[in-house]
């Protein structure tokens, strides 16, 4: 099995710069580039089986293709901040800005496709929105995995009842069967595709049993957003989107608590008027793992 390579770029900061890992895909010198980034809590080892299928179709129609799925700063491979409130959307595009630049000086990057699940998709449509920043090119195609720029408080709630609880587990089974809890709007799973989603999550800790991946203090800043301040930002984030020029692509999970059939049916009639596709049987967020799921996604960049 296909398997992806660490690599880490240095990102400034006020603290004297952090160290954001990323996992390469595919042909490193390909001039088209396919970024996927993940949601609040995970890292960028969730689109393993979406850049595999990216991987095959696009040998398939001999087009060479590269794949990065960064590790959001404080999770996965990358360092943790030192100060907590930096873990927001302004920071994680700076980290993203930084990154395109390195995978550019890798390869001058010709076509610059974005997929972004929950958390995401809401730095790819800062990017995708945000009058002058310097992309190394502009983002062509973007998919927004069941997020967008109206976002349910009750959502937040429900997300706030176990962002940053990281505990600790004896086995890890046990720490699998917690995430299958926490995380049952992904849908139905086989056993052994749950696995793969929650090894990436563990670390093994020095004394014996196991923690999860990502440190707890991105809980802080998340924890202190108000009703009152989300609705602001949900504004901010529509003036955002009426900017994005990108194709854009909106998936939905029939059960989400986080995106609303009302927000998809405004996204599609603003901004870059998103197509919609709705999964049956899922709520937030669909992992992008079946093929139903997949092939919607290949047809949209590789069509």
């Amino acid at each position: 099995m296909v398997e992806p390579t660490l690599r880490h770029v240095l990102c400034p900061d006020t603290a004297g710069g952090h160290r954001m890992a990323w996992w390469q895909w595919g042909d490193g010198r390909a001039p088209h580039l396919v970024v996927c980034v993940h949601g609040l809590s995970r890292q960028g080892r969730d689109f393993d089986a979406l850049a595999r299928a990216l991987l095959d179709r696009a040998a398939a129609l001999g087009q060479p293709l590269r794949v990065a799925c960064p590790d959001v700063a404080g999770r996965g491979e990358s360092d943790w901040l030192p100060d907590p409130m930096d873990y927001q959307v302004p920071t994680y595009v700076a980290d993203m800005l930084a990154l395109l630049g390195a995978l550019h000086g890798q390869a001058a990057i010709g076509s610059l496709d974005w997929v972004g699940t929950s958390m995401g998709g809401l730095i790819g449509m800062a990017l995708a929105g945000t009058p002058g920043l310097p992309l190394p090119a502009p983002i062509r195609r973007l998919v927004l995995n069941d997020v967008g720029p109206a976002i349910e408080w009750a959502a937040l709630e429900r997300i706030g009842q176990y962002l940053g609880q990281a505990g600790t587990f004896a086995t890890e089974a046990e720490a699998v069967a917690a995430l299958r809890l926490n995380f049952q709007g992904f849908g139905p799973h086989t056993d052994d595709q749950w696995l793969a989603l929650s090894r990436p999550m563990l670390r093994a800790l020095p004394a014996g049993g196991w923690r999860l991946h990502y440190d707890p203090a991105i809980a802080v800043p998340f924890a202190a957003v108000t009703r009152e301040a989300s609705a602001r930002g949900e504004a901010a984030l529509w003036r955002l989107y009426d900017r994005v020029s990108a194709a854009t692509l909106v998936l939905r999970g029939a059960q989400s608590d986080l995106l609303t059939p009302a927000a998809i049916q405004a996204m599609g009639g603003r901004g870059p008027r998103a197509r919609a596709v709705e999964f049956a049987g899922v709520g937030h967020a669909p992992t992008l793992v079946a093929a139903p799921q997949t092939d919607v996604v290949l047809d949209f960049l590789l069509e």
